[in-house]
């Protein structure tokens, strides 16, 4: 049991369930009623969309068991109650499950691409696969570059979905152009969230890490730049954030969605004000965490948001 729990740990199964909701309201609050109000049929049908969740999740898990296996020193201090390779899990059964996993995604993928069509499925994962591996070993101790690989493989996690069903774009049927912009247009809004709220949570991270890095030779943004200009870093990104979704419930008022609007204000505006607030008192490592925390619950309720899209398209 304990090897067991040490394995789910390891793959931060939380982090995993997170990737199955996003992907699983995506598709069926936003895909499928769309696609249905115009009389298509989705190019990944159900029992394919389940296999592309698995995978998605497989490669994911494996990310998070190479990330583990080439941070054991790092973790030792940043998180040495959370590292579980070497300590319950060997190095070479981690290295095997990085294996595994990530074999089993791509080999899915390939699959999912076969029956499709849609060959950049499983090309782009096995590209997610390389730069997960290319991001443990060396992008994560760069500057911005881990940051912004993380936070295109956040959107991705959308966009795989989104860009399938461009394959509907057809300029002679208005209900098939129509159907594929909503899609798109509704798939970059989602993204673009994905990508600035983890590019945020990841900058925070790099503060709240910042002794094991330093110790290591990392060369993360609060190394270079100073704790100070990385949380204006943070402020500016979630100035943008407040704006930009500040601006979409003005857009959607005239369409008398109140609830969302009511949703977006309490649920993800005002938590990233606070977050803003508390960004600049900020001093301990616990409070970092506890911002860290604070942005992924705000990931959460982005991601939750969706559902009103069941009701109102």
């Amino acid at each position: 049991m304990k090897l067991v729990l040490a394995f789910l740990r390891m793959i931060r199964l939380p982090n995993l369930l997170f990737i199955v909701l996003t992907q699983f309201l995506f598709y069926t609050c936003i895909i499928l009623p769309v696609l249905d109000s115009a009389h298509l049929q989705p190019v990944i049908n159900i029992n394919l969309f389940i296999l592309l969740i698995v995978a998605s999740v497989l490669i994911a898990a494996a990310g998070y068991i190479i990330n583990d296996y080439f941070d054991i020193n790092i973790d030792n201090i940043n998180k040495p109650q959370g590292n579980v390779v070497d300590k319950i899990v060997s190095r070479r059964w981690a290295m095997a499950w990085h294996f595994i996993l990530s074999g089993s995604g791509i080999i899915l993928s390939g699959y999912i691409s076969w029956k499709t069509g849609l060959w950049y499925i499983v090309i782009s994962n096995f590209i997610c696969v390389f730069l997960l591996f290319g991001y443990s070993i060396s992008l994560k101790k760069k500057l911005l570059s881990g940051n912004v690989l993380i936070s295109l493989l956040s959107a991705w996690v959308i966009l795989v979905l989104c860009l399938s069903e461009m394959k509907f774009y057809n300029l002679t049927d208005p209900d098939f152009l129509l159907a594929s912009n909503k899609i798109i247009r509704l798939g970059f809004i989602y993204a673009g969230f994905a990508f600035i709220s983890s590019l945020i949570r990841e900058a925070i991270k790099d503060i709240e890490d910042l002794e094991g890095d330093e110790k290591y030779g990392c060369k993360t943004m609060p190394i270079l730049w100073g704790v100070n200009a990385t949380r204006i870093f943070i402020s500016v990104w979630l100035i943008v954030l407040i704006v930009v979704v500040s601006i979409l419930q003005v857009y959607v008022i005239p369409f008398h969605w109140w609830w969302p609007v009511v949703y977006s204000f309490l649920l993800i505006i005002l938590p990233l004000c606070l977050i803003f607030y508390r960004l600049f008192k900020a001093t301990t490592q616990k409070n970092y965490h506890s911002l860290s925390t604070l942005t992924k619950l705000v990931m959460l309720s982005g991601i939750l948001s969706m559902i009103f899209f069941y009701f109102y398209l």
